[in-house]
């Protein structure tokens, strides 16, 4: 057990370093996007024609090509999800741009054709809205360029419905549709040539930062159509702030040397308060708050203090994607700060209409066609809203929610980007996953043995042998320990669990067992503090009620220097039970 705990620690220590450190960059948390790297890996220099503009993400690109022959991310049984296709297909795009890798080029190619049929198999009940209009685009563009797709006749009946699909989503929505999100023009990159957009269009809904909806493809491909020097602005910091996170990250030897390379999120830019919460929330759930509190509380201090201050400057989104990034960051915010005892508007009333607004809102999106796309993309997230939707919050057991967010959850989405979800590689972090793991399974031993214990002083003391009424013993230490996250050599559970079983026994010897001269007998004899003249069960349980009294009284004598025996002994009453 020993050797358990410095294990723990340590792991503890390193991610302190790595996670909490006041000098990390938070985009060094955030999960690289093949498909974007690639995208802008294909902008030209308009300065030196011939050339790539950002020859880091080229080379990002050619070094993160997997075995298999693919790019993207992998689904936690380890098999390419189904964005890999898209992601493949623009960066074979961005090599063949370049002439920069035949070999690339070519085992990309060969996923591509190997796996497609198999991943549009998989999700072929409800394909994503986002797919449709990326794996089209990404198709038609590598044609254009000069690449030799084909579609093995099996896969044509499939890929004319996906075209119709398109078709339908292009002749029904708006190019900025407030009823959809993210909107058409987010997927500009991936559009047809027959979708015509005025350029003035392009260059309207550029935000103040330069992107299109914070989207680098859709702002590359924006670049490459208008040539408008705005979205250099975005650019600029893009790549700065992914540059000195990874060599931060690199400097901490979290990742080899391609991780100082350039690559990019699939969404520019972020909110870092966001970043900072999900990482709050992520280690909650994993039960991981003990040992990082003092991080937990400087990060929710800040927020309290931000919230106080945003009460005299209310904030107004400037446009959708803001919006409901915001909504989901206050909502967090929300919820961590309630439960970690800040005092937080609305009041209950407001909540419990919230509550219930909420609930029918997912119990109609469970149903809906726009929950397969997440549901595609993340397949636990049904769990998760089914979870939410089944099991009040205040009817969980936190032992169990953390089992269940370690094995349902070991990758966790921080926000919908619009081809998939991006995630917080912190949050994948090996070190964490172990830590959550090494953790929960000393809590277990830690239990297990405090059960063992508990069976002892139960029969030891007589009350398991009593031949009467419940017996409990388990099952009172499973209710304090599944319901509490207690530091784990904190006593309270022994004793509250001790206090259960004393109860129950009690309990049942009056209302069944004990005659009405037994009960007498033990009720003065607790309240003189004197067992003598008791006899059977009423001799049984109060000498377990003395041993049980005597044990905390030495054990405070012991950390606190003081006697509190006679405390204890005037709040012990069994009156209440005669009276009953």
């Amino acid at each position: 057990m020993e050797s358990s705990l410095l294990s723990i620690q340590a792991l503890v220590t390193k991610i302190k370093l790595e996670t909490f450190s006041p000098k990390n960059d938070l985009y060094s948390f955030v999960s690289p996007s093949a498909y974007d790297t690639a995208w802008l890996a294909m902008v030209q220099d308009p300065k030196e024609r011939g050339r790539p503009l950002f020859r880091g993400c080229l080379d990002w690109v050619m070094s993160n090509q997997k075995e298999e022959g693919y790019w993207g991310v992998a689904s936690a049984d380890g098999l390419p999800t189904i964005d890999t296709l898209p992601a493949t297909l623009a960066c074979v795009v961005a090599l063949k741009t370049w002439n920069a890798s035949d070999k690339g080029v070519e085992k990309g190619l060969a996923f591509f054709h190997a796996n497609m049929k198999m991943l549009v198999d998989v999700n072929h009940q409800q394909l994503p809205r986002w797919f449709v209009i990326v794996f089209l685009g990404m198709v038609e563009l590598a044609r254009v360029t000069g690449l030799d797709l084909f579609m093995q006749d099996e896969l044509k009946g499939g890929i004319s419905s996906i075209f119709k699909e398109r078709q339908r989503i292009l002749e029904t929505e708006k190019l900025v549709d407030k009823f959809q999100y993210p909107p058409i023009l987010s997927y500009l990159e991936a559009l047809p040539s027959t979708y015509e957009i005025d350029e003035q269009a392009i260059v309207t809904h550029l935000s103040e930062n330069g992107s299109i909806f914070n989207s680098p493809s859709a702002t590359a491909c924006a670049y490459m159509a208008t040539g408008n020097q705005k979205c250099m602005d975005t650019w600029s910091l893009l790549l700065k702030d992914v540059l000195t996170a990874t060599v931060y990250c690199h400097a901490l030897s979290k990742f080899s040397l391609n991780a100082i390379l350039h690559a990019v999120p699939s969404m520019y830019p972020m909110d870092g308060g966001l970043i900072k919460l999900r990482m709050v929330d992520h280690i909650q759930k994993l039960g991981l708050a003990e040992q990082f509190h003092e991080d937990i509380d400087e990060i929710l201090e800040q927020f309290y203090r931000t919230y106080r201050n945003r009460k005299k400057q209310p904030w107004e989104p400037r446009g959708t994607n803001d919006a409901l990034a915001k909504m989901y960051m206050d909502s967090l915010a929300f919820r961590l700060l309630r439960m970690h005892g800040n005092n937080i508007t609305p009041g209950e009333y407001e909540l419990e209409e919230a509550r219930m607004f909420s609930r029918k809102l997912l119990e109609k999106t469970m149903k809906s066609r726009m929950a397969y796309d997440n549901f595609v993309t993340l397949p636990s997230f049904r769990g998760v809203i089914e979870q939410e939707l089944s099991l009040p919050w205040i009817a969980r057991l936190d032992h169990l929610d953390h089992r269940m967010w370690i094995e349902e959850n070991r990758v966790s989405p921080l926000w919908t980007g619009k081809a998939s979800f991006y995630r917080l590689t912190c949050l994948q972090d090996e070190n964490i996953m172990r830590l959550a793991l090494e953790n929960y399974k000393f809590r277990q031993l830690i239990y297990r043995n405090e059960l063992e214990e508990l069976k002892r002083w139960s029969k030891d003391t007589g009350l398991s042998d009593m031949g009467f009424g419940r017996e409990k013993t388990s099952y009172c230490y499973f209710a304090v320990a599944a319901s509490s996250c207690l530091p784990h050599d904190s006593l309270v559970r022994m004793i509250v669990a001790k206090s259960a079983i004393l109860i129950t026994v009690a309990d049942d010897f009056f209302d069944m067992k004990g005659a009405l001269d037994e009960l007498q007998e033990l009720t003065e004899a607790v309240q003189r503090w004197d067992g003598k003249g008791l006899r059977g069960p009423s001799n049984i349980i109060f000498a377990a009620l003395v041993d049980f009294v005597t044990d905390i009284a030495k054990e405070f004598l012991h950390q606190k220097g003081g006697d509190i025996t006679r405390y204890l002994q005037d709040i012990v009453s069994v009156y209440a039970y005669l009276s009953e």
